[in-house]
This record gives C-alpha cells, structure tokens and sequence, in this order.
C-alpha cells in the first residue's frame, strides 16, 4: 500500500513537470522536463532526506552532545519497535519538528531548539512520539518525496511564466499564464490531503507509543500558539516543506493558511482527549513523567 501511493504521488507530479514543460518548450519541454522529473525521483528516493534537513540547517546530534533528547528518542524507539532513528536540531525559536528518511531503517527525527525550551519533558516525549509513528507508518517517504517535488514545480512554473507561452506553443500566452498559478497549487493540494489524512493517524499512533495522549495534546496546544507569533525562517525560505512538520510553520503570517497542509489542532487535541477517556471540554492534569533528565 505505502508503494502504491508512492508511485501514485510521483506519477502525479511527473505529469505536472511534464505539462509546464509542455508550456515552456514545447515537445522538446517535454522530453527535458521528464528526463528532469525522472532524476527528480531518483534523487527524491535516494537524497530527499538530506535536501530536506539542509533547507533547514539541521545538525545531527549524539548521546554526548545531547544526552536527554537523544535517550528519549531511544526509549521511544525501543517501545515503538524501530531502530534508532539519526536525531537532528535546528536552531529556531519557533517550537517545531518533523521526521524524514525513505524507510524505518534510514529515518531522521528533528526538533527545534525552541520545541526543547518551551516545553515539558512529557509533552516534548509526546512529539518525539508523533514523528515515530510517522517513521512507523512510513509516512515520511511520501512527506518528503512531496516536499522536494512540490518545490521543484514551483520554480519550474516561475520559469514558464517568464519564458514560455509563445504564440507558437499548444496554449499560448493564457495558457501558460494559468499553468504557471494553477501548478503549484495543484501540487500544494496533493500535499494538503497527504498530510491531513496521516498527521491524525500518527498522532494516534504516537499516543499509543508515549502511553499518554495528553502529553501529546499539551504539546499542541503550545506549538499551535507559539507558531501564530514566531516565525520559522528555515520554512519560510522553503514553504514547500511546511507539510512535514507536527504543527504548520507559516502560521506567522495569514496568507499561508488559505491551504492548510494541517487538519485543525482543535480537532486534534479533541480527539486525543477521547483516547485519554476525558471530555472534550473537560480540564485534565498531565502526569508527571521524567526518566530522560
């Protein structure tokens, strides 16, 4: 099945490559843009986890130079019956993560430095949880082959809309035009309905994994509202990425929420609750749990 909606999602934006190609120049576009496509998706199998992490500036971290994060990570790991992922942080105030890597054994976790600082030892457990259970149901591969492709589409439309659309090509000048807009969203909705389908899967899962469904729903709640006020630069750079993180990264700024890649974190932390047996309106005191230090 994870096969099967991977081949689904290249052949998608393959054919979008194509189709700009097809705008920008013509039958020869064409060949160029699936002699391009094809490289892409080689690259994005192989390499995608890497691009993805150094668009962010993530460095990778130890047992030595990050005792706590990384014995939780293990711990998590150990109870989720994965092998030890690569552990990443990037330096952003923003709190945040996201998980990457083409399968369980080649997988990457990161979190940022303000996801570290600004929340407790159980809620940051909580998302350490939710990025496995991406890496468990191998998720990540499609996050990321998306993210990579996405972005690559949206450069190669800006480039149609300035150098193609000859009056001699299949759809002129108009054609083009609406290309150039209608490409990038069209990849922007392919990520949209991956990410919302599986962040609520992986957030069931990673309760399931932590044992406490409201140390994932703390750890919502305060990335959801520290997101609407702190900007993640990394993302803002590289907005086609914003689909791989727990909480939306652009939410600074409002017009990145006309097509959200994230399902409401109200919905979220509602349904979080119902696993823990609380009423969605009910207040709850999170367990105290500390074995990383």
């Amino acid at each position: 099945m994870a096969f099967a909606r991977t081949a689904v999602l290249m052949a998608t934006l393959t054919a979008l490559f194509m189709f700009v190609g097809l705008l920008i120049g013509g039958e020869q576009g064409i060949v160029i843009a699936f002699v391009v496509a094809a490289a892409m998706n080689v690259f994005a199998f192989w390499g995608s986890d890497k691009m993805v992490l150094s668009m962010h500036g993530a460095r990778e971290v130890d047992a030595r130079s990050a005792p706590g994060l990384h014995r939780m990570v293990e711990d998590l790991a150990r109870r989720a019956e994965l092998p030890m992922p690569r552990v990443y942080i990037i330096e952003s105030d923003q709190p945040n993560a996201f998980a990457t890597g083409r399968n369980p054994a080649n997988a990457a976790v990161a979190a940022t430095t303000g996801l570290m600082q600004r929340l407790t030892d159980e809620e940051l457990a909580g998302v350490m949880a939710h990025e496995l259970a991406h890496i468990k149901n191998r998720d990540t591969l499609l996050m990321t082959i998306t993210a990579t492709l996405a972005g690559a589409i949206g450069l190669l439309a800006n480039f149609a809309l300035f150098f193609g659309g000859s009056r001699d090509r299949p759809m002129g000048i108009i054609g083009t035009l609406a290309v150039a807009i209608l490409a990038p969203l069209a990849a922007g909705i392919v990520q949209m309905a991956i990410s919302r389908t599986r962040e609520y899967q992986a957030d069931a899962l990673g309760a399931e994994i932590c044992g406490q469904p409201m140390w994932l729903a703390g750890a919502l709640q305060k990335i959801d509202a520290f997101a609407q006020r702190i900007d993640m630069n990394s993302a803002e750079r590289n907005p086609a990425t914003a689909h791989m993180f727990i909480i939306n990264p652009l939410h600074a700024h409002s017009h990145d929420s006309l097509f959200s890649t994230h399902p409401s974190t109200a919905n979220r932390i509602s349904a979080l609750r119902q696993m823990a047996g609380l009423s969605p309106r009910r207040e709850s005191v999170i367990p105290s749990f500390g074995p990383w230090g």
